[in-house]
């Protein structure tokens, strides 16, 4: 059993990765994203910094207002989910959204990033500037115990924040769930750290995106956990 715990419609997405690659994910949402009340800071702009097409998705009334600046995309799908929404692209990351920002190193930019409630911190260089604009929130749900009862008879989770990693460890524990029987791939360090500890094994994608986290999951799926 491989299973995804993203937010729709992040857990079609990674499924369709998936076939692609040969695995039959499940998806098993443990967030629901919410719009929340905001406002566009004041500008101008140079751009929009994007780590989810949630921020597009969820984003409305004023995404609209905004189409016609150039997309500074963390990778491919963002990228993909901008330009349905009208947007041009102007920059597609590899490896995160602080790799991405440490790719404009040398450029004079203000950007204005439309993100979750929970982000990621990230440190721009010299010479770029970053407005953030909170759009939506993930909320969590609740772990179904059937689902629980056959994560205990041994399955491969896919982790994509922090805060998943928080919440499913949580939820296993209020189920009695063993960790023994569960390995988990990652997006990043950081996530796997969240997880904290006990799991038959835990291990990081070697870019911060998701075709990267599921050649993990591949990999893991032909290889006997860790000691």
């Amino acid at each position: 059993m491989i299973l995804a715990i993203r937010p729709e419609p992040g857990g079609r997405a990674t499924q369709a990765v998936g076939r692609a690659l040969g695995l039959a994910i499940e998806s098993c949402p443990l967030f629901a994203i919410h719009r929340v009340t905001w406002s566009i800071p004041a500008g101008p702009f140079d751009g929009l910094l994007l780590g989810s097409g949630n921020a597009l998705n969820f984003g409305a009334p004023h995404v609209d207002k905004l189409v016609g600046m150039p997309v500074y995309a963390v990778g491919k799908a963002t990228a993909a989910v901008a330009r349905e929404h009208g947007f041009d692209v102007a920059h597609i990351g590899q490896g995160g959204l602080q790799a991405l920002l440490d790719g404009l190193a040398g450029e004079r930019l203000r950007l204005l990033r439309i993100a979750g409630r929970e982000n990621v911190p990230v440190s721009p260089p010299e010479g770029v500037a970053i407005e953030t604009a909170i759009a939506y929130e993930s909320r969590p749900l609740p772990l179904p115990s059937a689902v629980g009862r056959r994560l205990g008879e041994g399955a491969l989770v896919l982790l994509h924040s922090a805060a998943a990693a928080r919440h499913f460890a949580a939820e296993c524990e209020r189920l009695a769930v063993q960790r023994g029987a569960i390995r988990l791939a990652a997006l990043g360090p950081r996530i796997a750290e969240a997880a904290g500890a006990g799991w038959a094994d835990v291990r990081s994608a070697t870019e911060a995106n998701e075709p990267a986290l599921l050649v993990l999951a591949r990999d893991m799926c032909h290889e006997p956990p860790s000691p």
